[in-house]
């Protein structure tokens, strides 16, 4: 029997980030597409950029590999419960797309614990991501919900909440200004501490093509909490971001 789901928020790590979306299944299988994003350059840049995205969501035995998750295995895997372990990616921000005198940070990788339950179609997600390499460094856990309505047989509306939390360590290297920043930007010095960092609506439509092709469209809103809210680099608080993809299943 095949489960529909959401994957939420992406780049970096969920909450600035894009909604994506693809069609998993409790046997082996492999899903691959396409996509269009617009997510700001950062989290709460006011500016935006159109972004191409990949769709991938496979499973083979216990091997993984999904938008959600990143690359791994699931150690315990039953079709109410999972748990796993993964590699993922975490965008960090260009140089070009801060205020001058900011310095860029640079992409990394994470290593991701998870574990997912899906009771009554009801899909909850908890996990945390250690971050190593690249700029951003610290550590981020997240929370997601969602439920999956089948309004037809061809439409599938999937809403999902999410929240985000990021040690010292990942708030001060995202949002905070060092002193040295702060005098070549004109911007005030921050050192904000570890805490709640976001919160995140998404409202995913699949439109099933064929039995192994579907259209994908995700509209979503990120909100950022005092900690994160009140840095310089901070534009807005409340960010909408938007997705489109194509995707099929072997």
């Amino acid at each position: 029997m095949k489960r529909i789901y959401a994957l939420p928020f992406l780049l970096p790590i969920l909450p600035c980030a894009i909604g994506a979306t693809a069609q998993a299944q409790d046997r082996d299988h492999v899903t691959l597409g396409a996509a269009v994003a617009a997510i700001p350059n950062y989290q709460g840049a006011d500016d935006y950029r159109i972004q191409p995205l990949p769709v991938i969501d496979v499973r083979l035995g216990q091997f993984f590999a999904s938008m959600a998750d990143g690359v791994g295995l699931h150690v315990i895997d039953t079709p109410s419960f999972k748990v796993g372990g993964s590699i993922t990616y975490v965008r960090g921000y260009r140089r070009r797309d801060v205020p001058n005198g900011i310095g860029r940070l640079s992409d990394a990788a994470g290593g991701r614990l998870f574990t997912s339950v899906n009771l009554g179609g009801v899909h909850a997600t908890v996990g945390a991501t250690r971050i190593f390499g690249g700029g951003t460094h610290g550590t981020v856990a997240d929370a997601r919900i969602s439920y999956p309505v089948q309004a037809n047989e061809r439409i599938t509306v999937i809403p999902t909440l999410s929240t985000t939390w990021a040690n010292d360590k990942h708030m001060r290297r995202y949002f905070g200004i060092t002193p040295a920043e702060a005098t070549t930007s004109g911007l005030t010095s921050y050192r904000p501490s570890g805490g709640f960092k976001d919160a995140s609506a998404l409202v995913t439509t699949l439109y099933r093509l064929s039995d192994n092709l579907n259209l994908s469209g995700s509209a979503g809103i990120t909100h950022l909490f005092d900690k994160a809210g009140d840095s310089p680099l901070v534009e807005q608080r409340w960010q909408p971001v938007g997705f489109l993809g194509i995707a099929y299943s072997f």
